[in-house]
Order: C-alpha cells, then structure tokens, then sequence
C-alpha cells in the first residue's frame, strides 16, 4: 500500500483534487493500491501499514503544514520509500533540519539532474511544471539530484530512500511516479 498524504489546509478541501488526485490516479494506474490521508489523520496503523510514502504538494499560499513540524517527525524512523512533492519536499527537509529559501516559480522551467539515481536514470535534462514560493535549504544528511537556473529541484537522503521534488511530477512528469512506485516495490 502506497500512503498519499493531502498536505492542503483542510482535510477534504477543494485542492485536494488538484495536487492529490492526480497522483493517487497515477499509482492506482500503475497497479499500486493508494490510500490518501490528511496529515492530520496519519496515525501509526497507516504508517505500519504502507510500504512507501507521497507527501502531496498543495496551493501557493497553503502552508499550514509547516505550523505542524510534529507530525512529520515520523520520516525519520520510517525508512521505506518517500516522495515529497512540492510542499512535501518542504515538509520532508524541514523533518531533518532543513530550511527554507525563497525562490518562487510557476510554470515549465528547464531541470538539470546533477547526480545519479535511480529515480531520474536516463535523463540529462527535463521540462517540469513548478508552482512554488521557496525551495529548501538542503538538510545535511541530504544531496541535490536535480536543479534549474534558479532553484534545487530534486533531493534524496544519503542513505535512506527519501525522496523531494520541488516541481510537480503529477502535472507533466508522470513517469517520475511510476519509478518511485518501483523503487517502492523493490524496496
């Protein structure tokens, strides 16, 4: 079971079917059997019982989220795959120290992946869609995967299988969540 977690303001809101649908479509697509949870209804049986992880991303100006840094102290312990998207990206670097930067950007914008992995083999450069007002101070335990002029794009964890995009793979990166859903199943 993959946990897709709504990062929105509230639990049922209307950019739930925006930012968390579409990614709950893709899995389900992909033969994988999500289950969405609002942050604030995650609880230890979702946690024990999922075998990876997508923390969604949400409307601009929504960040409610990071009013809660207490309930993603769980990241750290879980270590099976986590995909944070967007404001997920925000709330997975903010779970291990990491900070956050301006750098706003909506629309297609030119990524560059700059170290090897899995999630992004094959490619040199991308276009992806970005709807964001910051992007993260990488954590220490942390490296960038991938970025463009203006901001880090991607990031994974030394050596647990955490996963951040700060761009949204959902809109024009499908094939991005189809491998995290491999990396799941050969986790």
């Amino acid at each position: 079971m993959i946990l897709v977690i709504d990062l929105c303001y509230r639990e049922g809101s209307l950019s739930r079917d925006e930012f968390v649908g579409p990614v709950a479509r893709i899995l389900r697509e992909a033969g994988a059997s999500p289950v969405v949870r609002h942050y604030t209804t995650v609880g230890a049986p979702d946690l024990e019982a999922a075998d990876g992880a997508v923390l969604c991303g949400t409307a601009l100006k929504d960040r409610g989220f990071a009013e809660h840094p207490g309930r993603f102290r769980w990241l750290s312990a879980f270590e099976r795959p986590v995909l944070g998207i967007s404001s997920g990206m925000l709330a997975l670097a903010a779970a291990f120290g990491g900070g956050i930067e301006p750098c706003p950007g909506i629309g297609m914008t030119d990524v560059r992946v700059v170290a090897p992995d899995p999630l992004l083999a094959g490619k040199e450069t991308f276009a992806a869609y970005e709807l964001h007002e910051c992007t993260v101070q990488i954590p220490d335990r942390f490296i960038p995967l991938a970025v463009s002029d203006r901001c880090v794009q991607a990031i994974r964890h030394r050596s647990l299988p955490l996963y951040g995009l700060l761009f949204h793979p959902e809109v024009r990166n499908e094939w991005i969540i189809e491998r995290f859903l491999r990396l799941v199943e050969s986790a």
